[in-house]
């Protein structure tokens, strides 16, 4: 097996995230579209962590900081290349990415159904936080 090679996302893999989220990643958002990607980059061109193997896709993870908080979004890894330490990998480069900002905390988006993902993310070192709850309000319509 080839190493694992870690990336920053560019505004040429925008497709190819998508597409590859529809494949591995569980859930949607309002912002799963080719213009969210595109703000994301631009806003934060280090936001959107990349994991490869031989030129392929195989796992990523959303590492956004506003300044204030540090948040994972999307972590995701191909269901053929899962167990295999990518979405350890994923994490590490982020929560470094996090400390070189100055970042003292991180928080998780982990679909409440994803039993699965509360492994993952309990391996890690994570743990939840039933005290607090994620309140919503879109801005937008969501495509049908």
């Amino acid at each position: 097996m080839t190493a694992l090679a870690l990336r920053y996302a560019r505004s040429d893999d925008i497709d190819a995230v998508l597409s590859f989220w529809d494949e591995a990643a569980k859930g949607t958002s309002i912002t799963d579209d080719h213009d969210g990607m595109a703000r994301l980059l631009a806003t934060d061109p280090r936001a959107l962590l990349l994991a490869e193997r031989d030129g392929v896709l195989v796992g990523t993870v959303i590492a956004g900081f506003d300044g204030w908080r540090c948040s994972l979004y999307r972590l995701a890894v191909h269901p053929d290349h899962r167990r295999q330490g990518i979405a350890a990998a994923l994490l590490e480069r982020a929560e470094q990415r996090f400390a070189e900002v100055g970042g003292r905390r991180v928080d998780a988006m982990v679909l409440e159904s994803n039993e699965s993902a509360h492994r993952t993310w309990a391996a890690a070192g994570y743990g939840r936080e039933d005290h607090w709850r994620r309140w919503v309000k879109p801005l937008e319509e969501s495509p049908a």
